[in-house]
């Protein structure tokens, strides 16, 4: 189970760097230099809270939303859609396999992290990396094509969540 510790309040221009940086990577703002957003250890993870929910982890030194944060502020980029019967996979944790998407950004480079979505409802089941590039990633290429880091579901989404 995750535990988030040292937990602590950041400063106005921190709190710009993590804006701009989801900013960059889904095209949406979640928060101004004004908002109180904090951030804490989650054992091997760096999290942003912003009013008591996890929204935000930080992968490979750049912020980016987490599933919870994905629902609230809907992104426009750096997404994968993935067929109906994917979806019961990728929440139980696996990796996104080739044939199972219908489409994706084709600005995603490999490396990038990107967020899974189901093709009907548009909704983000999961956040994960990259292997391959947006139009490899939309030609249905047999192999994996998303490594899975996050999913709903997961530690990380059960994390902070009051019941």
């Amino acid at each position: 189970m995750l535990e988030l510790r040292h937990r602590h309040r950041l400063r106005r221009k921190e709190i710009t760097k993590i804006a701009d940086e989801i900013e960059t990577a889904l095209g949406v703002k979640p928060f101004d230099e004004e908002a109180a957003v904090d951030m804490a250890d989650a054992q091997k993870l760096e999290v942003v809270i912003f009013e008591n929910a996890v929204i935000g982890v930080v992968l490979e030194g750049k912020a980016f939303l987490t599933v919870r944060g994905l629902l609230r502020w809907p992104a426009a980029r750096r997404f994968v859609s993935i067929d109906q019967g994917a979806i019961r996979f990728i929440c139980n944790g696996a990796d996104v396999m080739g044939p199972g998407i219908t489409g994706a950004d084709l600005a995603i480079q490999a490396g990038d992290t990107v967020f899974v979505r189901d093709a009907t409802h548009q909704k983000p089941l999961a956040v994960g990396k990259a292997l391959v590039d947006g139009p490899t990633l939309g030609s249905k290429a047999p192999g994996k094509a998303v490594k899975n880091l996050h999913y709903i579901g997961d530690e990380l989404w059960n994390l902070g969540v009051t019941g």
